[in-house]
């Protein structure tokens, strides 16, 4: 009698418990050596759940103590009345009357006055590439920073798309991750998702301080989608993939670090970034400022730091930080940010939308 074909699904049915046992052992053992690690144990490298940063530390330009002492409570603050998506002009904004060119003449107050009604009326956006460079060479070396400090550096709740990519114990990540995140302040609740087109695709994680608040919930993603886990906000399993802790997602972590170094660079003689450029990443259209040091880290955030300013808000968009050999360690794009409002399903595993 011949022998029945290959495709048989009563000789493939092994064979693919086969495949789903070893795929588990796998998780599972990665989540052991992260976890042995996490309590003081030895532990091989894992790749399990991150705690996503998304917005690293930066470094800024010079500005006041007082600046830097306010910085966390301007920084979550209402977005000044511009509803809608954040790329949008607010229309009850008329630009300024003073133009461009003769900005730098203005006091430091007016020009701060000045900045924030260039950007939130559009004008700053419609700047092209040299007009823009000129601006913000010829403006005095606190405009900036007050205008940041001044905020707001976000929003009470919000979405972001963004892209990150960071140097892992001495590894730069070939492929960055995508992910979409949604954030509220008040309470701190997040909920991440890497996307389809990035690494680690399909992972997700909540962070809700009114639940544990020194834990986040998460699972790998991935076809078999299995180990759902709460992990320390500063345990094994959070520094696999990230640097920072998932608190640290959002704009608003970005404006503190631009502030709080900014104190440090003047100590060091740092008053001005050794370059200002306009730079499009990822799509996003941004001023950037390089800051530069002698000494580097670690008492700097980084030894170089090149910081992209939003063109209608006071946040930062991108940053790429380097290392003392001239290695970039950090690179975060925020593609899309938009203010939305979010109801309790938004961060609860149980959403029939999630996979955990």
């Amino acid at each position: 009698m011949p022998h029945p074909p290959p495709t048989n699904p009563t000789r493939r049915a092994p064979l693919m418990r086969a495949l789903v046992r070893l795929a588990c052992m796998a998780a599972c053992a990665v989540a052991a050596a992260a976890i042995a690690e996490e309590n003081g144990a030895p532990a091989a490298s894992a790749t399990l759940e991150p705690a996503p940063s998304v917005a690293p530390s930066v470094t800024p330009s010079v500005t006041p103590s007082a600046a830097a002492s306010s910085a966390a409570s301007n920084s979550t603050a209402v977005a000044n009345g511009s509803g809608g998506a954040a790329s949008t002009p607010r229309t009850d904004v008329a630009a300024p009357k003073v133009p461009p060119n003769e900005a730098a003449k203005l006091k430091p107050d007016e020009q701060v006055r000045w900045l924030r009604q260039a950007a939130q009326s559009g004008l700053l956006e419609k700047l092209d590439d040299a007009e823009l460079t000129t601006l913000f060479q010829s403006l005095d070396a606190l405009t900036v920073p007050r205008y940041v400090q001044d905020g707001p550096n976000g929003y009470p709740s919000y979405e972001f798309t963004m892209i990150r990519q960071e140097r892992i114990r001495g590894v730069w990540p070939s492929r960055p991750d995508h992910m979409l995140v949604r954030v509220t302040r008040y309470p701190l609740r997040i909920y991440a998702k890497w996307l389809p087109d990035g690494a680690h695709a399909g992972q997700e994680i909540i962070y809700d301080e009114t639940r544990r608040s020194d834990e986040m919930y998460g699972h790998l993603g991935g076809i078999l989608n299995i180990l759902p886990v709460w992990a320390s906000l500063n345990g094994a399993l959070a520094r696999t993939q990230s640097n920072h802790q998932v608190s640290d997602l959002g704009t608003e972590y970005i404006a503190r670090q631009f502030l709080s170094e900014g104190e440090k660079y003047a100590q060091a003689g740092v008053t001005r970034p050794t370059r200002i450029e306009v730079k499009t990443l990822e799509g996003v259209r941004v001023v950037a400022f390089t800051y530069e040091t002698s000494t580097g880290m670690p008492q700097f955030y980084a030894k170089k730091e090149t910081l992209g300013l939003d063109l209608r808000h006071p946040y930062f968009r991108t940053v790429e930080s380097y290392d003392n050999d001239g290695r970039i360690f950090e690179r975060i794009v925020f593609q899309t940010i938009a203010p939305k409002t979010f109801d309790d399903e938004t961060f609860d595993p149980k959403n029939p939308a999630y996979r955990f």
